[in-house]
């Protein structure tokens, strides 16, 4: 085939999609942006001011929420060539198969393992909402909730409706979930109990590493520590979280001087080797208890996970 030969494989012919459960209530920007992937923003909205974009015949705003049984039409757009999806790995399938913690027909709990981001993306192939909609085909709609950070165990979850994904989005802008993990500080923390309240600011330099820092000019971040045991040279501590700053726990527990064992960004790098010798591997921080109500009828949920194996089995070899 000539090389000059312009590829159409991935511009698409006229579209017309009708609206189901999975994306009423969904702006209709917010749809094709989902849709007509690598296509730029501006495109998007200039398609729908010129009237090309149609919703059951008629013009229509950009910020209209979908109705189901809306007819959208979407006019022929080059797309960008999808990328090839690797599968997920078995390890990480069978993890979140035998991980459920609470399942009904609006949402999913998992225990979501370490050393896996919880979605693909910045050079990572498969994320666990990629492997989920592997092994659950049959699923028309599984979105993240929130996020856990990759080296992070723990609570994590799964909305199976578009109506429990707002509710729930809403609770977490809010105070309408109650977080608490475990983690294991290096060296011994004598204080029983405190509030860290220092702001944290995010750089912004997409050259270097993500990183977090205690700064004035950060946005407000509220962690309250409570000591739970002694041990060697570590204490185990309960992290709960009053708000989801990024990297807040981890940040706020190097503050105190007791940064998290094996956290190679802001912890101890003398104290990581020590444990690193000992068998400690990964991050010890475990998103252990999640409180909301229900999204759909309203009802408490108090969800644990189980300390991951491997670190429970370090923390007994401590006492």
């Amino acid at each position: 085939m000539p090389m000059k030969r312009e590829d159409t494989s991935n511009i698409l012919k006229v579209q017309f999609v009708e609206i189901t459960e999975a994306h009423e209530g969904q702006r209709l920007d917010n749809l094709l942006m989902k849709l007509l992937k690598g296509v730029p923003k501006s495109r998007i909205y200039r398609i729908i001011r010129k009237g090309e974009v149609r919703i059951n015949k008629g013009r229509c705003d950009a910020k209209r929420k979908l109705i189901m049984g809306d007819i959208v039409r979407i006019p022929p757009i080059r797309v960008a060539e999808e990328k090839e999806q690797l599968p997920a790995p078995e390890f990480l399938k069978k993890c979140l198969q035998e991980g459920v913690l609470f399942e009904d027909n609006a949402i999913l709990v998992i225990n979501k393992p370490a050393g896996f981001a919880v979605h693909g993306g910045s050079g990572l192939n498969t994320g666990v909402i990629e492997a989920l909609r592997e092994i659950r085909p049959e699923s028309h709609f599984l979105e993240l909730v929130h996020r856990l950070d990759k080296g992070t165990s723990g609570c994590l979850i799964i909305a199976k409706k578009r109506s429990a994904l707002r509710t729930l989005h809403e609770y977490f802008r809010g105070s309408g979930v109650r977080k608490s993990y475990l983690a294991l500080l290096g060296g011994r923390w004598e204080q029983e109990k405190v509030i860290v309240d220092q702001p944290l600011l995010k750089n912004t330099n997409q050259s270097i590493e993500r990183m977090v820092k205690v700064s004035t000019a950060g946005k407000a971040s509220k962690t309250l520590f409570k000591r739970l045991s002694l041990l060697q040279n570590a204490t185990l501590v309960e992290a709960s979280p009053f708000t989801g700053r990024t990297h807040q726990i981890r940040v706020h527990a190097a503050w105190l001087g007791h940064a998290i064992i094996a956290d190679d960004r802001y912890g101890d790098n003398e104290i990581n080797k020590e444990f690193k010798k000992r068998g400690y591997k990964r991050l010890f921080l475990h998103a252990q208890k999640l409180q909301f109500s229900h999204p759909i009828n309203g009802e408490l949920l108090k969800i644990v996970a189980p300390l991951p194996g491997d670190l429970q089995t370090l923390l007994d070899n401590e006492k």
